[in-house]
C-alpha cells in the first residue's frame, strides 16, 4: 500500500480537511454552524434559514422542494450539508461530483450534544462547539430534573390545521411534550406525523390544545365542552424553536414547560 494512502487511512482529519466553504441546506443546520462559530465559514443557505440574521443576508441555493445546483457549484463549496431524509436523493448530483456531502438528522433531545460536537470537528470550531454543547446539555438535564415527577397534562399537539396533523412520541416535538411531562394523544402513533380526525381530537378531550397561532385552533371553538376550550388553554408555541433541532431548542421546551404548568393549576387535584 502507498505511504500516502496509509497516511490518509490512519489520519481521518488528513483525508478530510476542516471546511472552509459550506453550503447550508436546512435551517437547524445553519443555526448549528453559526452557533458553533462557522458562520464566517457558510457561503449559501436554503430559503428557510432565517436565523441568526447574518444567515439571511447569504445566497439562497435551496428550498423545500429543490436545490438549485447551478448555484451551489457556483459558490465552489468544500462541504454541503443536508438533512438526510427529505434530501439525500437532491443532493446524489453533488456526490457524483465529488463535492463532499455529509448529512445532519438528529433522532433524541439527548444526541444533539454530540451532533453540535460533531459539526465543530467538521469545521475547525470544537472549542465553541464544546461550550455550545455543555450548555444544551445542562439545560436539558435540569429541565428533565424540574419536571419529572409532574402530574400529567393530556396535550394535542396540532402540527398543521389542513390537514389536521400532530406528532408521535419518536419525534423532536413529542420528546419535548413528554419531558415536561405532557401526555400527548398521538404519542403512540406508528408514522411520526400522524392525519388525525377533528372527531378522534374530541373522543380524546385533550387538557391543552398546542399549534403556532390562534387562527390555526379556530376550528375547536365550535366545541365549548372541550376541556381545553372550556378551560382558555389553546396554548400557541414557538415553531422556531420546537420544530427545528437547534441550541434553541432548551429554550422552546422550557416555554412549552411553563404552559403545561399553567394547566396544572387548573386541574381537579391542583393545590
Amino acid at each position: 500500500m502507498p505511504k500516502l494512502l496509509l497516511c490518509l487511512l490512519l489520519l481521518p482529519g488528513l483525508a478530510h480537511a476542516e471546511a472552509s466553504r459550506i453550503v447550508s441546506l436546512a435551517p437547524h443546520i445553519t443555526e448549528i454552524l453559526f452557533a458553533i462559530g462557522a458562520g464566517d465559514q457558510v457561503v449559501g443557505v436554503d430559503e428557510a434559514s432565517d436565523y441568526p440574521e447574518a444567515a439571511t443576508k447569504l445566497p439562497n441555493i435551496a428550498n423545500y422542494r429543490s436545490l438549485n445546483l447551478e448555484r451551489i457549484l457556483a459558490l465552489k463549496p468544500d462541504l454541503v450539508v443536508a438533512w438526510q431524509s427529505a434530501q439525500s436523493l437532491q443532493v446524489a448530483p453533488l456526490v457524483q461530483l465529488g463535492i463532499r456531502v455529509e448529512y445532519s438528522e438528529p433522532k433524541r433531545l439527548e444526541d444533539f450534544g454530540d451532533e453540535l460536537l460533531r459539526f465543530g470537528r467538521l469545521t475547525g470550531n470544537q472549542q465553541q462547539a464544546q461550550q455550545v454543547a455543555e450548555h444544551y446539555n445542562r439545560t436539558l438535564n435540569a429541565l428533565r430534573q424540574r419536571y419529572r415527577d409532574v402530574a400529567p397534562v393530556k396535550v394535542f399537539y396540532q402540527l398543521s390545521d389542513m390537514p389536521l396533523m400532530s406528532a408521535s412520541r419518536h419525534t423532536w416535538m413529542g420528546q419535548a411534550i413528554a419531558l415536561c411531562g405532557g401526555n400527548s394523544i398521538t404519542a403512540n402513533s406508528p408514522t411520526p406525523y400522524p392525519q388525525v380526525d377533528p372527531e378522534f381530537v374530541l373522543a380524546q378531550d385533550p387538557e391543552v390544545i398546542l399549534a403556532e397561532s390562534p387562527q390555526a385552533m379556530q376550528r375547536w371553538q365550535a366545541w365549548p365542552a372541550l376541556t381545553a376550550v372550556s378551560k382558555k388553554q389553546l396554548f400557541t408555541i414557538d415553531v422556531d424553536t420546537l420544530h427545528r433541532f437547534s441550541p434553541r431548542t432548551p429554550g422552546g421546551i422550557a416555554t412549552l414547560c411553563r404552559l403545561l404548568e399553567l394547566a396544572r393549576e387548573h386541574q381537579p387535584n391542583a393545590d
